[in-house]
């Protein structure tokens, strides 16, 4: 009998340890730290608080928890007056981390002027973070960074789809206000590539379902919102961005090549719409002739040849494009960002064989954000930092983030709209951002709370550090036109 107690006990003890060393995350945890830097010359010093807060089912029980790096300027006691940006990605699945150490926060990812990998990985002070202008928060979403589910029965369902995704983080973004004393404060939304169909949902859904205002929304890359945009209206809008990338590799005629690139951006823009445009809706009927001179001019504008436009009567894809315009010099050219160059197996072919600039980026990001959360922000756990997550499938049903904006935006005339884009993104391109805001506002009556800003450089248009400089300051000078007068009644 002894010896059956003295097993019992042994087989109980091993559990515990089995129990002990599970991997897990904690589910409403957080660490702070405190740091200073310098940012337009004046010394700000803050706390980074990095997190997990959960995602309350309907059960009032946790069914997952997300991720969250807070950042709070320490010298400001005015939480009223003081804005509160709150951050995503995209992908869907993708973490928090490129806008995190690339963009606006107080430590900078290492790389060189125009983005590329440097060794060794690190990061450093960010003096262009807007940090001084605004408390930041950058979240991860179910599955990104460390975010998971933790309660075995939540379904998929509820987190991975266009409309699951606002629905929870919405609540969770109540939640994270009301337990940082936030909500008097004047509240910004930023999102990249998905993000922006991310952050155009919400700030519908903050409004009607938390009764939560913003002041603004910035809408780095934006994707589609839920636009249409097929066919001929995406093969005519998609030139411009040709043309920026072929003037950025020197493929354009020396006519064409002298010009500055925002001088001939307008001249693309407006062949593309008013001449390429008609041509490609009229089809088989347009006449040959005119057939052959749209496809010369096209082919100047994009840097190849006339039998190119021919053979693709006028509509030549983006993968194509990637995969021909540096043929001759055994290079193809990056898809979220034309500027990086790639290697194929062959020449030959009609699509590239890899996304060179991501794998340029997953270089530099991947073990700079690993080693700053766990040793400057003190955050360890044995969870995988997931770059890119597993949230597939995705339900992209019904997809009409652009009416939510667009409803927020006519419900709330204080509500303004920034719109950031890479001139050589392909993937989330920079005429297709015009137009999206042309058709959120078909009325033209919010124009004015509009605006559109290009920069030299791609997806991650920050990465450059030129425009991670300018597109900083543009978010200041948002953040200040967006701020009413003390006072000032919000109203037409």
């Amino acid at each position: 009998m002894k010896q059956l107690t003295t097993l019992m006990l042994l087989v109980l003890m091993q559990i515990g340890i089995i129990q002990a060393q599970e991997r897990k995350i904690p589910i409403d945890s957080s660490v702070v730290t405190s740091d200073e830097i310098i940012i337009n010359g004046k010394k700000i010093a803050y706390t980074a608080e990095a997190g997990m807060q959960p995602v309350w089912g309907s059960d009032d029980k946790p069914s997952a928890t997300l991720f969250y790096t807070y950042y709070q300027r320490k010298d400001v006691k005015d939480k009223a007056n003081r804005p509160l940006l709150i951050s995503f990605n995209g992908g869907p699945g993708s973490a928090s981390a490129w806008m995190h150490i690339g963009y606006t926060g107080p430590k900078l990812l290492k790389i060189d002027e125009e983005g590329y990998p440097v060794q060794p990985y690190g990061i450093e002070d960010n003096p262009y973070s807007i940090l001084d202008v605004a408390d930041i928060v950058f979240i991860d979403p179910v599955n990104t960074g460390y975010s998971r589910i933790v309660n075995e029965d939540a379904k998929r369902e509820s987190f991975f789809g266009v409309n699951a995704d606002i629905q929870y983080l919405a609540e969770w973004i109540n939640n994270f206000v009301s337990r940082k004393e936030r909500w008097e404060s004047p509240k910004y939304l930023i999102g990249e590539s998905y993000g922006t169909t991310r952050v155009s949902g919400l700030a519908g859904a903050l409004q009607s379902s938390q009764w939560m205002y913003l002041n603004g929304v910035i809408l780095v890359s934006p994707t589609n919102l839920g636009i249409s945009s097929q066919g001929s209206v995406a093969n005519a809008l998609i030139l411009p961005y040709y043309t920026a990338t072929a003037w950025y590799h020197n493929k354009l005629t020396p006519q064409l090549q002298q010009k500055d690139l925002e001088e001939l951006l307008p001249e693309v823009e407006d062949f593309a719409v008013n001449n390429l445009l008609p041509a490609l809706v009229r089809g088989g009927s347009l006449a040959e002739n005119e057939k052959q001179q749209l496809a010369k001019t096209a082919a100047e504008y994009a840097g190849l040849t006339t039998e190119d436009f021919m053979q693709h009567n006028l509509n030549l894809p983006t993968n194509y494009f990637w995969k021909t315009l540096l043929r001759d010099e055994g290079y193809t050219v990056g898809r979220l960002d034309s500027r990086y160059k790639g290697i194929d197996k062959m020449k030959a072919g009609t699509r590239p064989d890899y996304n060179a600039e991501l794998s340029s980026w997953l270089h530099s990001f991947t073990p700079a954000i690993n080693h700053y959360l766990s040793s400057d922000l003190n955050f360890k756990t044995d969870v995988k930092y997931n770059m890119f997550g597993p949230v597939h499938p995705w339900n992209n049903d019904n997809n009409r983030t652009y009416e939510q904006l667009r409803s927020a935006m006519a419900q709330n005339p204080n509500l303004q709209v920034l719109v950031q884009s890479g001139y050589y993104d392909g993937a989330t391109d920079y005429f297709h951002a015009k137009f999206n805001l042309w058709q959120i506002d078909q009325a033209g009556q919010m124009q004015d709370r509009m605006d559109f800003i290009g920069y030299r450089s791609g997806h991650m248009m920050y990465l450059r550090k030129e425009d991670l400089k300018k597109a900083n300051q543009d978010i200041r000078a948002f953040i200040e036109k967006s701020l009413p007068k003390e006072g000032a009644s919000i109203k037409y």
